[in-house]
């Protein structure tokens, strides 16, 4: 296993958000990563690689039953949220996770060494996702599991962000667009030689009120190829978000605004 954490200046972005998520467990971000868990058929005695790890929601639903005999690889970029994960291994005492800080899309492993891998909702963020995706394939083993969430391509007010950007001549790659729909995650993992595949798609959309929604954006982008919104100032910025609070408010109802965010919970079979 190899790997290593020297980061473009797009992937620096995308550490700096999430290094600043100082209270990024919360009930939402459990609701969206233990179906992941719930999905994989883990057995005692595994052994499981995360990629993305975060602060080690997956790793350690999948430490807990994997047991003493079992492993969990958990691999993140991020040290704020890797230090966050190691409290909470160590406040639960268990021995059987080891965390790596690495970039995901660089670390390397021997083929067919795990049962079971895991990429929660930060697929989207990697740069080349059909190569992630072949080099998962070469990690497990012959009849292992891969499972991963998504969001589709309209979740977050995507359409609003990404027309507000287009009035100011600004092309914004949609994040979400290359995993966004069923179909497409079907297709990508098909390609790749993935079998028995399956996709569960599950609601978190939600009423928001018009403050929390216009809120909602602060002008960030995050793309691991990158975006225009780096090369802007911090004036510019500020006209986008005013322009994204007025569109907003054309969608204001009596119940709020609707943000829809609708997640794909995929899974496939080597």
């Amino acid at each position: 296993m190899h790997g290593s954490t020297n980061l473009n200046e797009y992937k620096q972005e995308i550490r700096a958000f999430y290094e600043a998520r100082k209270n990024y467990d919360n009930d939402f971000t459990y609701r969206r990563a233990i179906p992941l868990v719930e999905l994989a058929p883990l057995q005692p005695g595994q052994h499981v690689l995360d990629v993305a790890t975060g602060t080690a929601i997956v790793a350690i639903a999948a430490a807990q039953i994997v047991g003493s005999e079992g492993k969990v690889v958990g691999v993140d970029f991020t040290p704020g949220m890797l230090n966050q994960a190691r409290q909470k291994i160590a406040a639960l005492g268990l021995q059987n996770i080891e965390l790596i800080e690495a970039d995901a899309e660089s670390i390397i492993f021997e083929d067919e060494c795990f049962d079971a891998i895991f990429c929660g909702t930060a697929i989207v963020l990697l740069s080349d996702i059909p190569a992630a995706l072949r080099h998962w394939h070469c990690f497990l083993k012959k009849g292992g599991v891969l499972a991963f969430s998504c969001w589709s391509d309209t979740s977050f007010f995507t359409p609003v962000i990404t027309k507000v950007c287009a009035k100011y001549g600004l092309a914004l790659p949609n994040l979400h667009e290359p995993l966004g729909s069923p179909e497409k995650c079907y297709a990508l993992l098909q390609e790749v030689g993935f079998q028995d595949i399956k996709i569960k798609t599950e609601q978190f959309s939600t009423y928001l009120s018009l403050s929390d929604a216009q809120n909602w954006w602060q002008g960030k982008w995050l793309h691991a190829k990158g975006h225009p919104l780096l090369r802007l100032s911090a004036e510019q910025i500020e006209q986008l978000i005013a322009e994204f609070r007025a569109e907003i408010e054309t969608l204001a109802t009596d119940k709020g605004v609707w943000q829809e965010i609708t997640t794909f919970f995929v899974i496939g079979k080597k």
